[in-house]
């Protein structure tokens, strides 16, 4: 691919020995991407998570999107935009490895067992079941994580970070205080990825058969992989739709101790349920999958897959 500016070419060379699909080397490079992917991503808009977090939980102080950070600026200076960033990168690593290396997993399992005609014919309730499987086992790595991040991010002076957070958190709710959140998560994550995995592979087919004048494999990797990203971001515009309610819920559930989904409910209102936070969060789950799509993909051409 072209260098940017008139720069050097650059390009992503992959090696001359490729690894067999389903192989366990197939499999430990879809998980290593997996992290490479969802961990880095989280990681870099925890701004954009941090205002969005509050958004939720304190909409009378937090009323927009610019006054969130404003306030949060005012109050925390340019370093509090990115307290619980180590939750997230661990807790968003664990969970990439999982979703992506069970995804491929669950998809060539349901393959095999639906057999050749049926996977074609099926092949998008394969990518849900395939997906759906794959992210129950991720969400039970992510949810301690997760739990600490909300408390960290929208309860200022209770910690830190993980490392003071987490111990903290165990003694105030107990150790199974940090699943309070698995079934809103799975509310929450499950319908996002079904969401992320089928949409992606049905958007690129469509974009390859309607929008690229030539066929897949003559597309150079450079063109494939801004495909990925084009896919993965209107991909995460329906995830973040769908996914919304139970997102509240989720930072409601967290950072009120003993609290209970009707309580939620009660609070936040049907419609806040599925409105508070969302136009932040459309920017944020359209930019972060498309950027995992590109990372996934990128590391998989570099690993020879």
């Amino acid at each position: 691919a072209g260098g940017v500016g008139g720069g050097r070419p650059f390009s992503i060379r992959a090696p001359n020995e490729k690894i067999e699909m389903y192989s366990p080397a197939f499999y430990a490079a879809c998980t290593a991407g997996g992290i490479a992917s969802c961990g880095l991503t989280h990681m870099a808009v925890t701004p954009l998570d941090l205002v969005k977090c509050n958004m939720q939980i304190d909409p009378a102080k937090y009323k927009s999107i610019t006054s969130g950070f404003g306030v949060l600026l005012k109050e925390q200076g340019a370093r509090g935009f990115f307290r619980g960033w180590v939750p997230t990168l661990l807790g968003y690593s664990a969970q990439g490895a999982c979703k992506f290396g069970f995804y491929e997993f669950f998809k060539k399992t349901y393959s095999d067992m639906a057999g050749p005609e049926n996977a074609v014919k099926y092949k998008t309730l394969i990518y849900l079941a395939g997906s759906a499987s794959a992210e129950v086992i991720a969400d039970i790595a992510l949810c301690p994580f997760e739990a600490v991040k909300v408390r960290v991010q929208t309860q200022p002076g209770f910690a830190r970070g993980l490392s003071d957070g987490l111990p903290k958190f165990i003694k105030a709710e107990g150790a199974a205080g940090l699943y309070k959140g698995i079934v809103p998560l799975w509310g929450r994550q499950i319908p996002y990825t079904m969401m992320k995995f089928a949409s992606f592979e049905t958007i690129v087919e469509l974009i390859y058969k309607h929008a690229v004048p030539v066929p897949k494999a003559e597309c150079s990797k450079s063109s494939q992989l801004g495909i990925s990203f084009a896919g993965g971001y209107i991909a995460g515009v329906f995830c973040a739709i769908v996914s919304h309610p139970a997102d509240n819920l989720v930072s409601f559930l967290n950072n009120a101790k003993g609290a209970t989904v009707g309580d939620a409910v009660k609070k936040i209102g049907m419609l806040g349920l599925f409105t508070r936070g969302l136009p932040l969060r459309i920017v944020m789950i359209g930019t972060l999958t498309g950027a995992q799509w590109g990372i996934y993909d990128a590391f998989k051409v570099m690993v020879g897959l």
